[in-house]
């Protein structure tokens, strides 16, 4: 050690991690960075405490990274759910406003991408009403204005006849009072109000009658 500068004496990719480097100063083990921090290090390289200091803060931040990219890679998230995602992990404040910040540069998060995506999957594979939509954007911390533009694209009554139909196949063998309740239950629970329902069910009970006598 010279005057507080210390030496770098090896760079060992780790066993359990390859995409990580132990760092080695004045012959002893120091601490570990992401490989793309340790390119910038070279064997016989001296540090000052201010060098190893910032060292460890980019590794902190490529940490917290890495982190949000394996929670991104299970499927697209909002901004708010990559904030609860890290906040959970014991993450400050400002270092997820960092990430996040840096997450919308690259595109990774997009709410007003995010909030379309989920209207159209919803539309493709669970419908529901507009109102039962805008719950979930809600809950999800999409904005009130990238949600009245993502729900644009969602069509009522498309969604509560595709609904009706598939669940009254389930319920064709019922007496018409418990074909009622059964299926008005199921459409309420998917946001749609009293009137959209009794007139869904009324045609869905139609079209099952007139599938038996066909």
């Amino acid at each position: 050690m010279t005057g507080g500068r210390v030496k770098v004496t090896a760079l060992k990719l780790q066993a359990r991690n390859p995409a990580r480097v132990n760092v080695y100063l004045d012959g002893r083990f120091a601490f570990g960075l992401a490989k793309t921090e340790a390119v910038r290090l070279r064997v016989g390289q001296e540090l000052t405490p201010a060098d190893i200091a910032r060292l460890q803060a980019a590794d902190e931040r490529e940490q917290v990274h890495a982190r949000a990219l394996r929670f991104l890679a299970v499927r697209p998230r909002s901004e708010t759910e990559v904030r609860r995602h890290l906040e959970k992990h014991k993450v400050g404040e400002a270092e997820i406003d960092q990430e996040l910040a840096r997450l919308r540069e690259t595109g990774l998060v997009d709410d007003r991408a995010f909030a379309r995506l989920w209207v159209e999957n919803r539309a493709a594979f669970r419908p529901r009403s507009k109102r039962a939509l805008q719950v979930e954007l809600k809950r999800k911390g999409i904005a009130p204005e990238a949600q009245r533009e993502a729900l644009t694209a969602a069509d009522d009554d498309d969604a509560l006849y595709r609904l009706a139909a598939g669940r009254a196949r389930r319920l064709a063998a019922l007496p018409l009072p418990e074909f009622r309740r059964k299926l008005g239950d199921f459409l309420a629970r998917r946001g749609f109000d009293f009137d959209q329902i009794e007139a869904a069910v009324e045609r869905a009970w139609r079209d099952i009658q007139g599938e038996a006598d066909g």
